[in-house]
C-alpha cells in the first residue's frame, strides 16, 4: 500500500474542498437498496460467511474510486493506493470488536485472513491494530432492513468512509435485496463518486456467479 499527497494548487474541487471543510457537518451520504442474490447464492453453495462475503465486494468496490481512498491530513489531501477495512465482529460477551482486513487476494485467501483477523481482534477490543487513517470504517445492522441510517463522527476533519448494511429480504420475484448505506466526507466526495461506488459494488457483486 502506498500513499501520495494530492497537488492542492491543481485540485480541480479545491473551493469545494475548502467550503465543505468549514461546515460543522461535512458529510453525504445515501442508503441504496441493492441486489445481493449472486453474493447470498454463492455463500450459501460455499458455505462461506454472507458477511465476509459481502465485505469482500463492497471493499474492493470503494477501493475502484479514487476519492473514497483520499484522506485529509494537515489541511491537505492524501490518497491511499488501496485502504483496508475495519469491520465489526461479535464478541462472546454480546459485545462486539474491530476487525483490521486486507482485501486484494484470492477469495480463499481472504477467508483464511478473516478467520485469523477474528481469533485475535477480540483482544483489541474497539481499539484500532493499526493506523487507522486509510481505513474503511464497516459495520452492520442485521436485525433491521432499514431505510436509512445516521452515523456518528468525531470531527469535521475525520474523512474514513463508513459503509454499513442491514438484514436482507427476499422479493417476491426471489431477489435477494439489502439496505446498503455509504457516508463520505463531502470534502472529497460528490454524489457522482457516490454513485460509482454502487456501480462497481454491483459488478463486484456479479462476478460471484462466476466463483461458483
Amino acid at each position: 500500500m502506498s500513499v501520495r499527497m494530492i497537488d492542492m494548487s491543481s485540485y480541480a474541487r479545491k473551493a469545494h474542498f475548502d467550503y465543505f471543510r468549514s461546515l460543522q457537518y461535512p458529510y453525504v451520504g445515501v442508503t441504496v437498496e441493492q441486489d445481493v442474490t449472486a453474493a447470498l447464492r454463492f455463500s450459501k453453495e460455499t458455505g462461506r460467511s454472507f458477511y465476509l462475503t459481502f465485505l469482500h465486494a463492497a471493499a474492493l468496490a470503494a477501493d475502484a474510486v479514487p476519492e473514497l481512498r483520499q484522506r485529509i491530513r494537515d489541511g491537505r489531501i492524501v490518497e491511499y493506493s488501496e485502504c483496508p477495512t475495519s469491520h465489526t465482529e461479535r464478541t462472546q460477551d454480546g459485545g462486539y470488536c474491530y476487525c483490521t482486513l486486507r482485501h486484494h487476494m484470492s477469495l480463499s485467501g481472504y477467508f483464511e485472513a478473516a478467520d485469523e483477523a477474528r481469533r485475535s481482534c477480540a483482544a483489541n477490543g474497539i481499539k484500532e491494530d493499526e493506523d487507522s487513517e486509510s481505513m474503511y470504517f464497516v459495520s452492520t445492522l442485521p436485525w433491521l432492513h432499514y431505510t436509512s441510517l445516521i452515523q456518528p463522527v468525531s470531527c469535521n476533519d475525520e474523512s474514513n468512509p463508513r459503509i454499513t448494511w442491514g438484514k436482507y429480504s427476499i422479493t417476491a420475484s426471489g431477489r435477494a435485496v439489502m439496505p446498503v448505506s455509504i457516508l463520505a466526507h463531502h470534502a472529497l466526495v460528490d454524489g457522482s463518486h457516490i454513485a460509482q461506488f454502487y456501480g462497481r459494488l454491483e459488478r463486484e457483486i456479479g462476478k460471484f456467479d462466476l466463483e461458483r
